[in-house]
């Protein structure tokens, strides 16, 4: 019987069949349960932040300047956190991702890299970062997958070693970017939106048909439903680990390509803090920290939500202390509810 159990293919997707199915039966009176109704809850969030903005900051919050500020600033958080949605999807963690920004930022822009880019192309800047990003995404998922070290630890020890190595690359120094094409390529406005905000669409689209249409995505879930399921159903579980943390890493690469589009610096200090201002925006959008169920739409509403409201409180000249009480509370809420809704669909369950 135990055997039996096992080896059912795809636990989670199982019950978003039974979830789909349960909303679609005629004697139901709630058509939202499930992913619409978490994002329709999301939406009025952040509708409800932007109310208090415009009825505290006024036209400083509602101008368009503003909102492209607000996008600009979310597009390398949320660039990161939908590497992290796949990570936590799977039932792991990446405490790394802020780290790995400061450290691709700052070896894409040391002065041979860019000698190479003046030489050849601004690309090789870009590549630099995705490259960095990549290797340490790697070194995780080998840690974890083969070494069998715990994600928390493993990710820990390259969140901590990974800063260490952009501090000694960059001698506790801010490096400037002097390739005039890449800064011109970054800083443009295509349609009248900043190229940064571009980049975060793109990478959300990707992330969103890798996760809900390819194979990719349904394994990820059934990883994070059940990993010996998935082994038994044929999943090589070691491999697509690596590839989860792979993603997160290369995610992290990108943004560090951001912040040198952004702020023309790479330093040790970019990316800081950013794995938890990732989980908290993953964990708000509606993926569960247990893994086996994620949300790419959830995930950069989470990333607007909280963009959005750090926005706010700067047009109110709130502390940095009151923010981060703020958001503490936010991101203890979200867990609570998930915490809740599990217990409720548990119930229904049995």
């Amino acid at each position: 019987m135990s055997d039996q159990y096992l080896a059912a293919p795809v636990p989670a997707d199982e019950s978003a069949r039974v979830e789909e199915a349960s909303a679609a039966a005629p004697g139901r009176r709630n058509p939202l349960r499930g992913a619409a109704g978490r994002n329709l809850g999301l939406v009025i969030a952040l509708v409800l932040v932007c109310a208090v903005g415009v009825a505290t900051a006024g036209e400083r919050f509602a101008s368009v300047d503003n909102l492209m500020t607000i996008l600009r600033l979310a597009a390398v958080l949320g660039v990161v956190s939908v590497g992290m949605t796949f990570v936590i999807t799977a039932g792991g963690i990446d405490l790394s991702v802020g780290s790995v920004i400061g450290l691709s930022s700052v070896w894409a822009s040391t002065l041979a890299t860019q000698a190479m880019a003046q030489d050849f192309h601004w690309v090789v800047i870009v590549f630099t970062a995705l490259a960095v990003g990549l290797g340490a995404g790697l070194v995780n998922g080998v840690l974890i997958a083969h070494g069998r070290v715990v994600a928390f630890i493993a990710t820990l020890a390259m969140m901590v070693a990974a800063r260490g190595l952009a501090e000694v690359i960059a001698n506790r120094q801010t490096q400037v970017v002097r390739v005039p094409a890449f800064l011109d390529a970054f800083r443009q406005d295509v349609l009248g939106v900043p190229v940064l905000v571009w980049i975060f669409a793109v990478v959300a689209v990707v992330g969103w048909v890798l996760l809900n249409r390819t194979t990719f995505g349904r394994r990820t879930i059934a990883v994070g439903g059940n990993p010996e399921a998935a082994r038994l159903a044929g999943i090589n579980v070691k491999r697509h680990t690596m590839y989860l943390y792979a993603l997160s890493g290369l995610t992290a690469g990108i943004g560090g390509v951001m912040f040198l589009g952004r702020t023309t610096a790479g330093s040790s200090t970019n990316g800081l803090y950013y794995e938890l201002d990732a989980i908290a925006a993953v964990v708000v959008g509606g993926t569960l920290l247990a893994g086996g169920r994620g949300s790419i739409v959830g995930t950069v509403l989470g990333v607007l939500i909280f963009t959005t409201l750090t926005n706010v409180f700067t047009q109110n000249n709130l502390s940095i202390s009151a923010q981060a009480i703020f958001r503490g509370v936010i991101i203890v809420a979200a867990v609570l509810l998930q915490q809740r809704l599990a217990e409720r669909s548990r119930s229904r369950a049995t």
